[in-house]
């Protein structure tokens, strides 16, 4: 069943750090597998004063340690699309990377099910929905998950070094391995707000191929923005990234329902 939430909750669920009350669009950012909403933090400086950036903090991480692990993205987004209730019927985009795409793919359907979909769906690092892969990750031992991560070198070398910070953080990398792993995609009409695919060319997550099959998840039209670099290839470019946000959510319309 989906989380019951309170206003005390949705401010467990999103983090405002350069909070814009007068912002003509809100971009909704989810992060990665094992990451954090601090991880979009640069992003929300970047976009400040121009768009509001609402920083989803999955249960389970840093001040949300104490509560448990969500390893199954349905749960994820149920929880995510509850607490964005606040913010229903405003102009609403939605930005994950990684495992954060495939959560705010699922929280569009969520949204737009409820009559306030999103304007745009800006999937970064990761392949559609529909495109499978047979990975298992999450049945194996540390060794072979922190191998996996270090070699999409997005977690700082002293992270990795502190056997403390790894106690902690394996779980949560685990369960999120887990919820990504096994999800499939289940039937339901495309979205009616457009895509934007960012990927890096480099990246062995993302294939040209599979990064084109986003085409298939929406009836708005699909573009794909192929960047130099690996996996975290979004990490040096903040600024540019931000730039394509602000012209495509300039772009968009108001939206038609208000969701309330």
């Amino acid at each position: 069943m989906p989380p019951t939430l309170t206003g005390a909750a949705t401010r467990t669920w999103v983090r405002r750090f350069h909070p814009y009350a007068d912002a003509s669009a809100r971009l909704v950012c989810f992060p990665h597998a094992g990451g954090a909403a601090g991880f979009f933090h640069p992003f929300s400086a970047e976009l400040r004063q121009r768009a509001e950036v609402l920083c989803v903090q999955y249960p389970g991480r840093q001040d949300r340690c104490r509560e448990p692990l969500l390893d199954d993205i349905a749960r994820i987004a149920d929880g995510a699309a509850e607490a964005l209730a606040p913010w229903r019927g405003e102009r609403l985009a939605l930005f994950g990377h990684s495992m954060g795409a495939v959560v705010g793919y699922e929280v569009a359907r969520r949204l737009a099910a409820d009559g306030a979909g999103p304007v745009r769906l800006f999937a970064s690092g990761r392949r559609a929905p529909s495109a499978y892969r047979d990975e298992q990750l999450h049945l194996a031992g540390d060794g072979a998950l922190l191998a996996d991560i270090r070699a999409l070198d997005g977690t700082p070398p002293e992270v990795l070094a502190d056997e403390e910070v790894l106690r902690m953080a394996l779980p949560v990398l685990r369960s999120d391995y887990r919820a990504v792993e096994t999800y499939r995609h289940p039937q339901g009409p495309p979205l009616e707000c457009p895509v934007t695919v960012l990927t890096g060319d480099n990246d062995p997550r993302v294939t040209g191929e599979e990064a084109r099959a986003w085409t298939r998840h929406t009836a708005a039209g699909c573009e794909i923005h192929t960047f130099a670099g690996g996996h975290f290839f979004l990490a040096e470019r903040w600024p540019e990234i931000g730039s394509l946000v602000l012209d495509r959510l300039a772009a968009a319309p108001q939206p038609t329902g208000s969701g309330r």
